[in-house]
């Protein structure tokens, strides 16, 4: 069984910094593809990016790509998403998640943590 723990998130003023860590377990993660999602309060989840195991083909959404940087340490079997020049719009509970490659859906979930921007 997959498990997932996120953990980095807190209190940031607008153009701060802050980075998400995400470790895995339960499963042998090479053929896995990690995401990170995000929900602000009144609105559905939403896709930020998403990453290779072994680290190739980040890919991001249009809202965070050139501030945010997903990456994989598969020594320590964790996901980082590393996010600068914060905005109060990337307030939001931001989720790991992963997939088998032969998968479409996400379908392990971490149990979510607060990423607030100050203004």
């Amino acid at each position: 069984q997959v498990q997932l723990v996120e953990s980095g998130g807190g209190l940031v003023q607008t153009g701060g910094s802050l980075r998400l860590s995400c470790a895995a377990s339960g499963r042998t993660f090479s053929s896995y593809v990690m995401g990170w999602f995000r929900q602000a309060p009144g609105k559905e989840r939403e896709f930020v990016a998403a990453i290779n195991w072994s680290g190739s083909s980040p890919r991001y959404s249009d809202s965070v790509k050139g501030r945010f940087t997903i990456s994989s340490e598969n020594a320590k079997d964790t996901v980082y998403l590393q996010m600068n020049s914060l905005i109060p719009e990337d307030t939001a509970v931001y989720y790991c998640a992963a997939r088998h490659r032969e998968n479409n859906a996400f379908d392990s979930w971490g149990q979510g943590i607060q990423v607030t921007v100050s203004s």
